[in-house]
């Protein structure tokens, strides 16, 4: 059966894909995006009345309420939100300012609360929905340079674990879904942004720019496969809370969630004693 899909970074990368898959697979599209010529042209081959473009700025709360109004006014509900408009704030934790950080997270976890807050009273209201958050495998282990967007996903990730308990008795589940590299925009030099500053203790180690940089363009993961992914995730009646997309990612991850198992059990005397348990 066909349903409506809400998607936001729709102007590229995961986001385009993502709209062209659920497309494919016969659904609705509401393709959202703070620019709204740039959501235009990456479907300007697309003639379909089953696709609304709709401008969006995450950040913007007034403008995620208003943004779901009018999807709502288009195709009567929203069965699917894909949550996947950001970017990256790179450098070391240090070299960055608290203007920054704060720009970071006002989109990165702020833009994925304020659209959930429009969407789920129209789910509640249907007794059914899935919520997907883009995070990242930065947000499960976190990444040198990547303080402000590791905290952002982390936080991600807390959010979507913590409303899934809350949601899931109105038909609602939420599925967080952490990427690896992706051949998206996210590293491309007219949207990453770098910390300004530097501190000559940290030159040793590089600059953010000459690290992440030459990932851009080379990234091994398809957009479009993750977006066939995402479709299946959207249709499944008991999908994971939480997804590692990417054999990258589950490589990144697995050996750290390890140690953690390990480092956990070596100091459980001490935690046992923390609680006076011994």
């Amino acid at each position: 059966m066909s349903k409506v899909w809400f998607i936001t970074g729709a102007g590229s990368g995961i986001g385009a894909a993502t709209v062209r898959a659920a497309l494919a697979a016969g659904n609705k599209v509401i393709a959202t995006g703070r620019n709204l010529d740039k959501v235009r042209n990456a479907f300007n081959d697309v003639a379909s009345e089953s696709l609304a473009v709709v401008q969006l700025d995450v950040a913007d709360e007034v403008q995620a309420f208003a943004a779901v109004a009018r999807a709502v006014e288009e195709f009567g509900r929203i069965d699917v939100l894909v949550n996947n408009a950001g970017y990256s704030l790179l450098g070391n934790f240090e070299e960055m300012t608290t203007a920054d950080f704060k720009s970071q997270i006002d989109t990165n976890f702020y833009g994925v609360m304020n659209v959930m807050k429009a969407v789920l009273p129209v789910m509640r209201k249907q007794r059914e929905g899935r919520i997907i958050n883009i995070s990242s495998v930065a947000g499960v282990i976190g990444l040198k340079h990547c303080a402000a967007y590791s905290a952002a996903k982390f936080a991600v990730e807390g959010l979507s674990l913590s409303v899934a308990h809350e949601v899931e008795p109105f038909g609602i589940k939420v599925v967080v879904v952490s990427p690896g590299f992706f051949r998206t925009e996210l590293l491309d030099a007219k949207n990453v942004k770098y910390a300004a500053s530097t501190i000559e203790d940290y030159a040793h180690g590089g600059t953010a720019e000459a690290l992440w940089s030459g990932y851009d363009g080379k990234q091994p993961g398809n957009p479009a496969s993750l977006a066939g992914v995402l479709v299946e995730l959207g249709a499944m009646e008991n999908p994971p809370k939480q997804f590692l997309a990417g054999g990258d990612a589950i490589e990144a991850v697995q050996p750290v969630l390890e140690e953690r198992l390990k480092e956990m059990h070596a100091f459980e005397r001490l935690s046992q004693a923390a609680s006076g348990s011994f």
